[in-house]
């Protein structure tokens, strides 16, 4: 389960955590990264549909009301995905700084 995923899967998955919705994880993916990530409407959905499929998360709940809010919530298998991506991500970062540390000594 080493395969990279992409930043706003990495965001997205760990605003689901806990259960949130759309503009919820919207919003949270922006507070993580200080604004430097922001999803659209149409990249957030997908990506949803797409974890959805792989059933890295699953609906939570959704109000029945006219607008249909719906709730996400990350599945054990999408916590195996973090955590592998966690991992992979802590790999490249110990490498990259040894490198450098043995470098400057040069």
């Amino acid at each position: 389960m080493s395969t990279p995923i992409t930043e706003s899967t990495y965001y997205i998955l760990i605003s689901l955590l806990k259960p949130n919705h759309g503009y919820g994880i919207i919003q949270k993916v922006e507070e993580l990264t200080e604004k430097r990530v922001t999803l659209g409407a149409g990249t957030l959905y997908g990506a949803l549909n797409n974890m959805q499929e792989k059933k890295w998360i699953k609906l939570y709940s959704e109000e029945l009301d006219s607008r249909k809010k719906k709730e996400y919530v990350i599945t054990a298998l999408g916590k195996d995905v973090l955590k592998s991506e966690i991992k992979r991500l802590e790999e490249l970062i110990s490498n990259g700084r040894m490198e450098l540390r043995e470098n400057d000594e040069v």
